[in-house]
């Protein structure tokens, strides 16, 4: 059994029943997707401060007064939107991002994202905002990219720096869609997080999409995933022991434990964590306060591997993309993670590669997209497989609506990419050098949602 939320720790083994709490049977599963948009203001194409008349917290205040949602606000500043199982928050340079529902069908899930679609571009227009389906900035660097006035995001903005020398530009210039998966026991989660953290290079390659940087090419198809890679390697990218025999919850609450926190939180305020550990929290106490478990859920949300493990398993690999690839994101992840046949299909694809070659996969996809090469292989013809596995995947769920049999539908937008043969970003450097003359109101006009 685990400690109330709120009462202190007294051993590991809280720390794994937390975990295994989030054990989902399989008739409960749902899926949440998660999105992030990177804003401009129109004609200047300057970012949006959070403060003024045509700030974020102006958006925020009019996306409430639009109906549906209730103000999250710290020190009195307006700095989020809830209503019953989703969210509206701000990332740290003033990126939006919806955090979906858990929802049962990709027809619901896809209809969500155009819903909050449909609300943002009503309360923008008459604002002259306007939102990037990109995963990184295109024009702007972080010295021109505002703060939003979160207090937990000043402490990150102060330790991440000492960790990697692209952390400013993946907190402020980067946007991601990404995924949540449920778990059924212990077994079923090592297969899915096995699985997830050895395809991720291939999914990344289908969604990179950042290929732009300061209005010039960045020599990266996805800079989003380069800047992930030069962040903090504590508690980023890839994780090894999640290929290792005795992986399971014990062994990922061990990792946690030893990953530096960066804040403790009391009577809403945030404080530095200075470098402590988890497991030195939970042995000496820190500022004075003992470790809960309601701490340790937070400390979980601050840890960023490629594949996440909560009480839920989260999916992080894709940069942002145009909304028909928003709705393929969770479907191509639900085929696969949700039919033990396809999972099993998909694993085979990656689990020969050695340690070197997946360390290295990362950094070849980021700089190649699709046109990378991976433990000897194209990256293109992996994810050509990989998507017929998730569609047979879709097939057997059958999750279907209307006159739809299944969700397969919403794979199509990626198998018109992968015939293309080109990630979204490849595509795009393609016409930025081409036909758009690198003309960054060309750009904006085909990248706004």
């Amino acid at each position: 059994m685990s400690a109330p939320p709120g009462e202190p720790l007294s051993s590991q083994r809280e720390l794994v029943a937390f975990l295994r709490a989030g054990e989902t049977p399989r008739s409960a599963w749902r899926i949440g997707t998660e999105h992030e948009k990177i804003g401009l203001q129109a004609p200047s194409l300057r970012p949006i401060p959070y403060e003024g008349e045509r700030g974020i917290g102006a958006l925020l205040a009019a996306m409430q007064q639009a109906g549906g949602w209730q103000p999250v606000r710290e020190a009195g500043l307006l700095i989020g939107l809830a209503e019953a199982g989703a969210a509206i928050t701000l990332e740290p340079g003033g990126q939006l991002e919806l955090s979906g529902a858990p929802l049962r069908t990709i027809f619901e899930t896809c209809a969500e994202f155009h819903r909050h679609l449909a609300q943002l571009r009503s309360v923008s227009e008459p604002l002259n905002l306007l939102w990037l389906s990109l995963g990184a900035h295109p024009l702007h660097d972080i010295a021109e990219l505002p703060h939003m006035p979160k207090a937990r995001y000043d402490i990150m903005r102060n330790y991440l720096p000492s960790q990697g020398e692209l952390a400013l530009q993946m907190m402020h210039a980067t946007a991601t869609v990404q995924a949540n998966f449920d778990y059924a026991d212990e077994g079923d989660m090592v297969r899915k997080m096995r699985a997830a953290m050895g395809l991720s290079p291939i999914i990344a390659a289908i969604f990179a999409n950042s290929p732009l940087h300061r209005g010039r090419r960045s020599g990266f198809i996805s800079r989003r995933l380069e800047a992930w890679r030069h962040t903090d390697p504590a508690r980023c990218g890839l994780l090894p022991f999640v290929f290792e025999e005795n992986f399971g919850y014990q062994r990922y609450v061990e990792w946690a434990l030893d990953v530096p926190m960066f804040y403790l939180h009391r009577a809403q305020h945030y404080r530095p964590a200075h470098g402590a550990t988890f497991r030195s929290f939970m042995e000496h106490g820190l500022h004075g306060a003992r470790a809960t478990l309601d701490d340790f859920a937070l400390h979980l949300t601050t840890l960023f591997p490629d594949v996440r493990l909560k009480q839920f398993i989260e999916v992080r690999c894709a940069d942002a993309v145009p909304p028909a690839l928003i709705c393929a994101l969770p479907a191509l992840w639900k085929g696969i993670l949700y039919d033990g046949a396809a999972l099993d299909a998909a694993w085979e694809l990656v689990s020969g590669w050695s340690l070197a070659e997946r360390e290295a996969a990362a950094a070849a996809v980021a700089r190649g997209g699709l046109a990378a090469q991976v433990a000897g292989r194209p990256v293109l013809a992996l994810a050509r497989e990989l998507l017929e596995i998730s569609r047979a995947g879709l097939a057997r769920i059958g999750h279907g609506e209307g006159e739809a049999p299944d969700e397969c539908s919403f794979l199509d937008p990626i198998a018109e990419l992968l015939e293309r043969g080109r990630s979204p970003g490849e595509e795009l450097l393609a016409r930025w050098e081409g036909g758009w003359s690198r003309d960054p109101g060309q750009l904006i006009e085909n990248a706004r949602y």
